[in-house]
């Protein structure tokens, strides 16, 4: 059915509303086989809050924008390989349901859907591509991910040193091998992670004595379950600001 789509006309009109939707920032997103599956409004759970976006799934990469005018104009595109995609539920808790991890080696994060049955066929159809271009590529499944961020919310001390409360002077920050919520003093020293970026990152001094010492596997903080754990946060408290998970800290 991929295949069928690829060429045809109403294919490349259906990306190209997507194109004009984003304008003159976002990329252009018509190639040659690429086929437009499926689009949507999914909750991302970012470093501060939840946040609606809206997901245009292709054969072969990940879209999401920030919404400005809904169906008509979106901002701060975000295209992800589908290759380098994996992804795993995460458990219903309170007002966070139907949920699953986006992981890839520079970014990981949690989306979740307005129904149980949304959430499956994101899933599914987000397994069938991936699954489609690793068969047509020969390659194998990415087994590196970036750590995915623990919310703001779920830290008022340092979840390393376990006492340096967190205030206005004091602030959050994020190690980028963990995702832990941690402080300055806890999380001076940077580290190269070539699959985040080309330039030293700031991780915690627990991560940094492990990475130091070759034992790289042991700071990977495994968190599919982990926002079972999360607090009740509302998914209504959206807005259309920058992803806070992309700021500096």
């Amino acid at each position: 059915m991929v295949d069928r789509l690829a060429n045809s006309e109403a294919n490349t009109r259906r990306i190209s509303i997507v194109e004009n939707c984003f304008g003159a920032a976002g990329q252009p997103l018509t190639i040659p086989g690429r086929v437009l599956i499926g689009e949507g409004v999914l909750t991302k759970l970012c470093r501060k809050k939840p946040k609606a976006r809206q997901f245009f799934l292709f054969n072969d990469i990940l879209v999401y924008g920030n919404i400005v005018i809904q169906k008509k104009k979106y901002n701060k595109q975000h295209i992800i390989p589908l290759e380098n995609v994996t992804i795993d539920s995460i458990q219903d808790e309170g007002d966070l349901r139907n949920g699953w991890l986006i992981k890839t080696p520079t970014k990981s994060f949690a989306v979740y859907a307005a129904t149980a049955t949304e959430k499956s066929e994101w899933m599914n159809h987000i397994n069938k591509c991936v699954s489609d271009l690793l068969s047509k590529s020969g390659k194998t499944p990415s087994n590196e991910h970036a750590a995915v961020w623990v919310p703001d919310s779920e830290a008022t001390v340092c979840m390393r040193c376990q006492k340096a409360k967190f205030t206005p002077v004091n602030r959050r920050h994020h190690c980028r091998k963990c995702g832990f919520v941690v402080c300055g003093p806890c999380s001076e020293k940077r580290f190269l992670l070539p699959s985040q970026s080309s330039k030293p990152v700031r991780i915690c001094d627990f991560c940094y004595d492990l990475l130091s010492t070759g034992e790289v596997t042991a700071c990977q903080s495994t968190r599919s379950d982990s926002y079972s754990q999360s607090p009740k946060s509302s998914l209504n408290d959206v807005s259309d600001d920058d992803d806070d998970e992309d700021s500096s800290d």
